[in-house]
This record gives C-alpha cells, sequence and structure tokens, in this order.
C-alpha cells in the first residue's frame, strides 16, 4: 500500500490527506517525529512533508502529490479557482501562523510525541516569531483580526449543496487554511463558515481541531 509521510499539525500535510479522503483512495499515513531530519532527507533530499512513497519512489510537494492522485479515475478538482479565494488566504496567512504555532506546540500531535520532537519545533518556530509565551499573553484582543478575516470569508463561501461535487484547490487550500483555524480557541465561525468546514471535514474524513483548541 502507499505510504504518506506527514506532520499532523502541517497545513502542507493535510493538503495531500485530503485528496484521498476525498476521492476515497486507501493511504496508509505514518507521522514522523519532528526532529527527524535522517528519514525525508534520504526520501527526498531535504526535510520536508509530506511525502508519498510508492512502489519504492518517493514523491514530494503537496501539489505534486494531489495532482498525482486527482489523475486517478474521475478528475475531482475540476472547479476553477478564484483569485479573491486565494487573496483571502494570503490576507490572513501571517496573523494565523502567528497564533497557530504556539498552540500547535502544545498540542498533543504525534510529531511531538518525544520531547526532542516537541522541542525542535519550538526552537525553529520562535526563532521567526519571538517567545511563544509572549503571543499567548496577547489575549482575546489579539483574536480579533482573525474574527473579522472570517467574516470576511463568509460572504466568499459556495452553497453548502455544491461541496458534494467536484470541488477546485481553493477548496484543498482552505480546508487546509481552517483547519489551522480550528486550534485556536475563542473564534468565531459565521454560519457560512462554519458549515463549510464542517462539510470538508466530513467529505475528507480529516478532523477539526476544536477538540484540542486552545
Amino acid at each position: 500500500m502507499r505510504k504518506l509521510y506527514v506532520y499532523d499539525h502541517c497545513p502542507f500535510c493535510i493538503k495531500a490527506r485530503m485528496i484521498f479522503g476525498l476521492k476515497n483512495i486507501p493511504v496508509e499515513i505514518v507521522v514522523l517525529q519532528n526532529d527527524d531530519e535522517a528519514t525525508p532527507i534520504g526520501m527526498i533530499g531535504q526535510k520536508m512533508l509530506p511525502i508519498l512513497e510508492e512502489n519504492g519512489h518517493y514523491l514530494g510537494e503537496s501539489l505534486d502529490i494531489i495532482a498525482q492522485i486527482d489523475r486517478e479515475g474521475t478528475p475531482l478538482l475540476t472547479v476553477p479557482s478564484r483569485p479573491e479565494v486565494s487573496d483571502w488566504i494570503s490576507r490572513s496567512s501571517s496573523l494565523l501562523y502567528r497564533q497557530f504555532l504556539p498552540r500547535a506546540a502544545a498540542a498533543p500531535f504525534a510529531e511531538f510525541s518525544t520531547t526532542s520532537g516537541r522541542a525542535y519545533f519550538i526552537r525553529k518556530k520562535e526563532a521567526s516569531t519571538g517567545p511563544f509565551c509572549t503571543i499567548f499573553n496577547g489575549g482575546p484582543e489579539a483574536l480579533l483580526p482573525l474574527n473579522a478575516l472570517l467574516e470576511d470569508l463568509a460572504s466568499l463561501l459556495p452553497e453548502p449543496s455544491t461541496l458534494q461535487g467536484a470541488l477546485s484547490y481553493d477548496d484543498i487550500h482552505l480546508f487546509a487554511h481552517l483547519h489551522s483555524f480550528s486550534i485556536i480557541k475563542g473564534l468565531t465561525y459565521p454560519a457560512a463558515v462554519e458549515n463549510y468546514r464542517q462539510a470538508l471535514s466530513k467529505r475528507s474524513g480529516i478532523a477539526l481541531l476544536d477538540a484540542i483548541a486552545v
């Protein structure tokens, strides 16, 4: 069976996992420790996930994996992408990941099941964000811009009925983004956003992180 090497926290890994779930194609999910550099470097020459293993060959890059799997059978990602969705993701990314990273570091993800795996992640990410404790100390006010962005997103989303048919790459990128949002406790999801994230979660078989949100 194919193997997909991932981290549970990684949005690019969520994207790669989605196409298998959406197309009901079996794959073995293998979670690597976050400080395991040797395994991915041995596969594709760099520490980067996801990686798809098939018949002794390795494929990195989430979009390459998605494209390859979507070519099997009837393609699913056939709806044209919309620039306004990409723009929203771009506008929200830096604000999201500032709040996401310290919460991911504290979460019970499999890639952090060793002390060294968790410490590696914290050391790498704090180099760009600053101390995670400072971010946590921002309080509810720090989430106001994210709530405003979620309000903006509501008007861009399709009717729930359309989510049962063909999708676009927008849906891959957007659900992975909202999956990261879901670890942040205290956000308010407009009805259209809530319906969207629940529908894609159910269809892809990827649970949101609401249960471990902090």
